[in-house]
């Protein structure tokens, strides 16, 4: 079945069959071979990437967590339904992380998402209690710049109130001059934003093929 059918048929959510690590690339290696298409996943450093892919897949130590910010320093692969395949990039904009380490990041991200053919868009996560940084606004720009598609989470909104997340929605909005309903809050905890995600993402890989 092609994925442009997968999607179009109805189902009230994405249905996990199969996840499995394919691998993780430093610079300088390899990439898996490009027979599936990719979403990547960007975002500052612990601003939980590795916890919304878990959750994505319903598998919780699929992608490694840490409470160290900067630990993932690789790009990670991994395949879902033998069809798709989530990305995981490392985390930016931490200070800590040796100068040295973030030299090695920043060409291995950017070849990646120059260079990868079978790349189909971009979720950009931001953590809802901090909106969107400059740095944040500058990847997104950058990526604006490759004319990738992107997707939108504000993620962790399950720690604010509902009166102050619902505020961070529409700020957010503001600085990125875009509809409230175009970003998905989400949270790993409740599960909240995981459906729209899934259908989000599967259509901006059936507009990618069509």
């Amino acid at each position: 079945m092609s994925l442009l059918i997968w999607y179009n048929t109805p189902r009230k959510t994405m249905k996990i069959t199969s996840t499995e690590f394919l691998k993780s690339v430093y610079p300088t290696d390899e990439y898996p071979p490009d027979r599936y298409p990719e979403v990547a996943f960007a975002g500052r450093s612990n601003v939980g990437k590795s916890s919304l892919i878990n959750t994505l897949v319903n598998r919780k130590g699929l992608a490694r967590t840490s409470s160290s910010p900067g630990k993932t320093q690789s790009i990670n692969f991994y395949l879902v339904n033998q069809s798709i395949c989530l990305v995981d990039l490392p985390g930016y904009g931490y200070a800590k992380v040796p100068k040295e380490v973030r030299k090695k990041w920043s060409p291995l991200i950017e070849e990646y998402c120059r260079k990868r053919e079978n790349l189909c868009g971009m979720v950009i996560i931001l953590d809802a209690r901090l909106g969107p940084t400059p740095l944040d606004l500058s990847i997104i720009t950058w990526l604006e710049d490759l004319s990738l598609h992107t997707i939108f989470i504000l993620t962790k909104s399950d720690k604010l109130s509902k009166n102050k997340a619902t505020k961070a929605l529409h700020q957010t909005a503001r600085v990125l001059s875009c509809s409230p309903e175009e970003i998905i809050p989400f949270s790993a905890h409740t599960g909240e934003g995981k459906k729209r995600l899934w259908q989000k993402m599967l259509r901006l890989i059936g507009r990618t093929e069509s």
